[in-house]
């Protein structure tokens, strides 16, 4: 492994260099060999669907390991639309002339060599690759084993383009040694990877925070909440509660946890559990939701629980203080949302809650790199440094001074 690294690290110099022109074109040539060899990339993923029947994942597991020719396009897609994002590296962030005249100036650069570890959904290998490269680093990317002939099939298509183009292969390169004692002494390789970034489950996240040497931001789990306030527009607050639910229930942006104000859960809540039920949303309440609705009673583990299914627990609380207070105790700091007209309310929501994103009246289904106009994204951080909330091309940059003198000494 320690050659593998010592060579990317030397790649990672070259990578670095590249103008954004070529940058662009090749990742142009990427998404077109994505569509090209689409047939090649869904027999491997039939494989790894197999596999999951075998193994009877979940159908949530089973839909974020899927690809189909649409979803094929989609990374494709994606691919493009990362091209044509401005150049990340570069840009001049800042820049004065001191008293003694020099100049200074704080510029953009890529991070370097970074490592990816994440779970299930091959779309990512795609993604995570074309980000980087268009930022100018050299990455290595660990998926899960469920995924293995996917990500393979993927990394494969991309690392072609980059030999045709004459570039290093092993800019976007899969972990050699996948296994538990590989990614052991992987995150321990801090001479030769600048950046971890694990996205997946708890234990994953937990498992890499603990024992890595090397910084990691980290993309944790999403236990998000949608607010209903006792100032809410009903219509509003159906449609935004079943659509953060139920239209992809597997995801990290999905609602978790519906709280509702006293005032309005006579009258809210039972539209909302018809709705639901016609969704076959599984639904958990605290003592006060089950006056209203007839669903089985929540316990505190469950506003503890990242479900990545279509269950939900509600709660009814005092008042949006009261909200506030549950969310910061048992969100995630992943997305978090306030369904209300009044001005007051909803900012003290978005001032006070603790999370990378916060919505007045809006989904948290939105917390998603191309939704926010990013580009696909590396993940959504949940860190509050050095990236926060969806990790697009500039966050996969750091910076340096240039200082331009004139014979300057002190």
């Amino acid at each position: 492994m320690q050659q593998f690294l010592e060579q990317s690290k030397k790649i990672s110099r070259e990578i670095a260099t590249l103008s954004g022109e070529v940058k662009n074109k090749v990742l142009n040539e990427m998404a077109d060999a994505l569509i090209e060899h689409c047939d090649f990339i869904v027999h491997n993923n039939s494989k790894d669907m197999q596999a999951a029947e075998q193994n009877n994942l979940s159908y949530d597991l089973k839909d974020r390991l899927l690809l189909t020719k649409d979803r094929v396009k989609a990374m494709a897609e994606a691919i493009k639309q990362i091209a044509s994002l401005k150049e990340p590296v570069g840009r001049t962030l800042d820049g004065w002339v001191t008293e003694n005249g020099l100049n200074i100036q704080k510029v953009s650069i890529p991070i370097g060599v970074i490592g990816i570890i994440y779970e299930s959904r091959p779309n990512v290998t795609s993604d995570t690759a074309a980000l980087c490269f268009k930022s100018g680093n050299v990455c290595i990317l660990k998926g899960g084993k469920e995924a293995q002939n996917s990500n393979k099939a993927i990394a494969d298509i991309l690392r072609n383009v980059l030999a045709v183009n004459k570039l290093p292969e092993q800019a976007i390169s899969l972990l050699p040694n996948s296994t538990r004692e590989g990614v052991a002494e992987f995150i321990k390789q801090d001479k030769y990877v600048d950046l971890l970034v694990p996205r997946g489950g708890e234990a994953l996240i937990k498992y890499i925070s603990a024992n890595s040497i090397i910084p990691v931001v980290k993309h944790d789990k999403g236990l998000c909440h949608t607010y209903i306030d006792k100032f809410a527009d009903g219509k509003k607050a159906i449609d935004i509660a079943i659509n953060a639910k139920c239209q992809r229930p597997g995801v990290c942006n999905a609602m978790e946890t519906l709280l509702v104000h006293k005032d309005v859960a006579n009258y809210v809540l039972p539209p909302l559990h018809e709705n639901f039920i016609s969704k076959n949303t599984q639904l958990r309440g605290c003592e006060e939701t089950i006056k209203y609705i007839d669903i089985p009673c929540a316990t505190q583990e469950d506003y503890d629980t990242e479900y990545l299914a279509n269950i939900l627990s509600i709660k009814v609380v005092k008042d949006v203080t009261d909200a506030i207070n549950h969310i910061n105790k048992h969100g995630s700091g992943h997305s978090e949302c306030i369904i209300s007209e009044n001005y007051s309310t909803v900012n003290k929501f978005l001032n006070e809650v603790d999370a990378a994103c916060v919505y007045a009246n809006a989904s948290t289904r939105f917390t998603d790199g191309g939704a926010f106009g990013l580009g696909a994204e590396v993940g959504i951080s949940t860190n509050k440094l050095h990236s926060r909330g969806p990790m697009g091309i500039n966050d996969l940059t750091t910076f340096k001074y240039k200082i331009y003198g004139d014979g300057q000494i002190r």
